[in-house]
């Protein structure tokens, strides 16, 4: 920490802010003793420039299009690693070795079987219902059929969770297929999962493309949904209860929802005749409400660095799958448009993970609607590792502020004189 600080004439009182200095150099006012000292609080809607937290998790620099966990790039581990070995990083800290993987995927993989009686739980929910609500409800519920203190930081109750979610989604897929559950494979998390939900084996290119979309996903800093999981745990929520918490708040179209919102834009684009071009141009004028889904981002200001890796697991999964599919098609013609066109180049509107990941969803054969669990399934990582890391610090329970606007007391009137 900085021993630098700015102080500034606040109603006559001196105030003095420590100078907060990151590993990456992002530099912070700390503020937390600004309303005892002063009596005022900061205002800023949708947190957009406060840090609830410090982490050692995740850094993040839109600006320059980076994104490291635990000290390591993106790139580095998607290339190199699987989605098991980056998870145990994110939780425990430190790439795992050879004996620890092995033990941590195979506590994984005996969590990948739900407790005697629990199928019948997802099976009472109605198929029709948003796989993400099946998600929030089938997790929340696990939570009563296993003992001893769920709201505990142990290996064991994180195991549970991630485990739990792997088959929870498969199953999920199937069940609105009207199909039957079909048991582990115990062949490795990945390919288990992908066998579990489809009922045959899937090949390597599948796998590792899968793969890489679940590391990618695995964490992106103090989001929507993170936030949502440090704050629900640090009520001391059980650990089923607070990443239920970020599932709901993934939900959201404007967070985990956005690859959804691409596949459906792409299927209006068919339905409208296919017309591409058409849709570049509505996209280019500023008085058409139409937007293009999955081209630019909010954090990245320029290339999403996810988004390259995974453009090269999207071309081997659709030249290896040989698909015909007009969706598709037109998906590529975006695709190719967005990268050569210099309106989306200077704007840099680049076509961005949430694009790349539908279009693999879906030539896997993942309805559009089942694509958010999947992100959920790579995120929960990193979302245990932040709640890991918010109870291991003993940090206190949330309780943002808020500036009052409303009416000033008034003397209650009886409903006869109203």
């Amino acid at each position: 920490m900085s021993q630098e600080s700015l102080s500034f004439q606040l109603d006559g009182k001196n105030i003095k802010l420590p100078i907060v200095v990151g590993t990456e150099n992002e530099k912070a006012l700390d503020i937390t003793q600004l309303r005892s000292d002063s009596g005022y609080i900061t205002l800023d809607s949708g947190y957009k420039n406060t840090g609830a937290t410090s982490s050692a998790i995740t850094f993040l620099n839109g600006e320059q299009g980076i994104l490291h966990y635990r000290g390591y790039d993106i790139a580095d581990l998607a290339n190199n690693a699987t989605f098991t070995e980056v998870s145990y990083l994110i939780i425990h800290g430190e790439l795992p070795s050879a004996e620890q993987l092995k033990a941590y995927e195979a506590n994984l993989l005996q969590y990948t079987q739900l407790p005697a009686g629990f199928e019948n739980v997802q099976k009472a929910i109605q198929p029709s219902t948003h796989p993400m609500a099946q998600l929030a409800s089938a997790l929340c519920a696990l939570s009563g059929y296993y003992d001893g203190d769920l709201a505990a930081v142990t290996d064991d109750n994180i195991a549970k969770v991630i485990g739990s979610l792997q088959v929870l989604v498969a199953n999920i897929q199937r069940h609105i297929n009207h199909q039957e559950f079909l048991p582990s494979t115990g062949k490795g998390f990945v390919k288990d999962f992908l066998t579990r939900a489809f009922g045959e084996e899937p090949n390597d290119i599948i796998v590792d493309a899968l793969d890489k979309l679940l590391i990618l996903h695995v964490d992106h800093e103090q989001n929507c949904s993170t936030s949502t999981v440090r704050i629900v745990g640090s009520s001391k929520a059980n650990i089923f209860a607070s990443v239920t918490g970020g599932i709901v708040a993934l939900w959201g179209p404007l967070h985990g929802g956005a690859n959804q919102q691409v596949l459906e834009m792409l299927e209006a684009i068919k339905a409208d005749g296919g017309n591409t071009d058409k849709f570049i141009e509505k996209a280019k004028d500023k008085d058409d409400p139409f937007r293009l889904m999955g081209f630019g981002h909010r954090v990245y200001k320029n290339f999403d660095p996810r988004a390259k890796i995974i453009k090269r697991a999207s071309d081997n999964v659709l030249n290896h799958l040989g698909i015909n599919d007009k969706t598709l098609e037109i998906a590529k013609r975006l695709e190719e448009v967005a990268l050569t066109d210099e309106y989306f180049i200077s704007r840099n509107l680049y076509p961005n993970v949430d694009f790349y990941s539908g279009i693999i969803y879906k030539a896997l054969g993942f309805p559009s609607s089942m694509f958010t669990t999947l992100f959920a399934l790579g995120r929960v990582s990193g979302w245990l590792a932040n709640w890991k890391e918010m109870r291991d610090r003993k940090e206190p329970i949330g309780r943002p502020r808020q500036v009052y606007t409303g009416e000033k007391l008034r003397k209650y009137v009886p409903i006869n004189e109203r």
